[in-house]
């Protein structure tokens, strides 16, 4: 009996949503927190990419500026002053 080795958590949401898309092993060029009601609202810039990403946490959480990560995000779009921008939506990440 051969067992099958195990997916990891980032192969298996891909798997599940076709939307999402991982990226390895990135650096943060900026990383910015602000206080919305009961969340933190986290900020990302990345190393050669023009758009920002974004998720909620509901603690402040250390600065990745200068960290390595693994994201797992999905592209949308986002009304700000009456102009559509393209921003991605972090779904799941970790330190590399």
């Amino acid at each position: 009996m051969t067992t099958l080795p195990k997916k990891s958590p980032a192969k298996q949401l891909i798997d599940k949503h076709q939307n999402l898309t991982h990226t390895e092993n990135i650096n943060v060029i900026s990383h910015v927190q602000r206080a919305t009601d009961d969340w933190h609202l986290n900020t990302l810039m990345l190393e050669n990419v023009a758009v920002p990403f974004k998720y909620k946490r509901k603690k402040i959480y250390k600065s990745l500026q200068g960290q390595r990560v693994n994201i797992t995000y999905y592209p949308a779009q986002e009304k700000i002053a009456g102009f559509e921008i393209e921003v991605m939506n972090i779904v799941r990440i970790k330190i590399a």
